[in-house]
């Protein structure tokens, strides 16, 4: 069986081998781990790094949002800036903080950018047609924070919320603005048949959501279900991610189709995340970076990852898990982590 075969059968309950497991590695980790040690783990654990290849020095590639020192203004006009290569920034300046700036404001070209970086479509193409050929999975999808962060980025988060509540009459232009230049970009992705297409967006935040759930029904929710129906006619597998707390919105999130939910594991609960997704929907669930992967035991580590594979999995399938490390996590809770993943996997096997 393939790793492509194996995520599909994951994702429709058809009893895959094991659970697919992603342990990525951000970028930032290269200059505040010592190298080697961290290639050491990499190495330790071929299940999860199946092409890992050693090498002298790591020189890790930065996006343009994640360059210190080095200010970047996106498609749309915003600013971004951040304080550590690799960690992604954020927008300091939003090209709509005042309404009057609207009537010169133009969209980008979906044919150009993604709407955050610039791409090259005979590039993706490309890569899409090797992909096809090695028997891999096919992946497409908007960019991340293609329509709330979008709009927040654009106008500013405070600004952003009260035209919600005042029912701004430009809001409402600018996110169908907005949405016709995601819609065109969904198709075009949609010509090259990827098996899923991805709809990554944050909308929650510590406790509750960033927007109210009247606010995400009205303005939010019918431009997503939108853009997910030519997805969903080809049937293509639509799978949706948000950071935080977004119990209030689950229901709106996945109505219309969503096959696969990415979304975080204590944030919102375990035994929450069962009682609502388990056995129904497939859970690409988002491990903890916060607290046990961060500050407690190996132990811990390892008595959480075989909760999670208890309570949301299944021998049917059903569950997907995916670890993002980020710089402060000390290197036992990562080798730590590391096994547990390695070693649930195959629980139901």
């Amino acid at each position: 069986m393939t790793l492509r075969d194996n995520i599909l059968m994951a994702i429709r309950f058809e009893r895959p081998d094991y659970i697919p497991m992603i342990f990525a590695i951000n970028s930032a980790c290269w200059h505040h781990y010592d190298q080697n040690a961290l290639q050491y783990l990499i190495e330790a654990h071929p299940f999860l790094f199946p092409d890992f290849h050693r090498q002298e020095k790591v020189f890790p590639r930065y996006d343009l949002n994640q360059r210190k020192d080095k200010p970047y203004t996106d498609p749309w006009g915003c600013l971004w800036e951040t304080t550590d290569n690799g960690i992604t920034g954020s927008v300091r300046q939003h090209p709509l903080d005042d309404w009057s700036k609207f009537d010169e404001y133009t969209p980008p070209d979906p044919d150009k950018t993604d709407g955050t970086f610039p791409i090259d479509w005979q590039n993706i193409q490309a890569r899409v047609k090797r992909q096809k050929e090695n028997g891999e999975l096919v992946r497409g999808g908007l960019s991340h924070g293609h329509t709330f962060l979008r709009l927040q980025d654009i106008r500013g988060y405070e600004n952003l919320i009260f035209d919600m509540i005042d029912e701004e009459p430009k809001l409402f232009e600018l996110i169908e603005m907005v949405e016709n230049f995601n819609y065109q970009y969904v198709i075009k992705w949609l010509k090259l048949e990827p098996d899923m297409m991805s709809y990554p967006e944050d909308l929650g935040m510590q406790v509750g959501p960033m927007l109210s759930p009247e606010s995400f029904r009205k303005y939010i929710k019918p431009v997503y279900q939108r853009l997910m129906k030519p997805a969903r006619e080809k049937g293509c597998i639509v799978h949706m991610h948000s950071d935080g707390d977004i119990r209030t919105l689950a229901d709106d999130l996945i109505d219309g189709g969503v096959e696969v939910i990415n979304l975080q594991d204590l944030v919102n609960g375990i035994d929450w995340i069962a009682d609502k997704f388990a056995g129904r929907t497939c859970i690409d669930l988002d491990i903890d970076r916060q607290n046990i992967t961060a500050r407690g035991t190996p132990k811990q580590i390892d008595n959480l990852i075989k909760e999670e594979v208890e309570k949301l999995a299944s021998p049917r399938g059903g569950l997907m898990m995916i670890y993002d490390l980020y710089p402060g996590i000390p290197l036992e809770n990562i080798k730590a982590l590391m096994d547990a993943m390695e070693k649930y996997a195959t629980y139901y096997s």
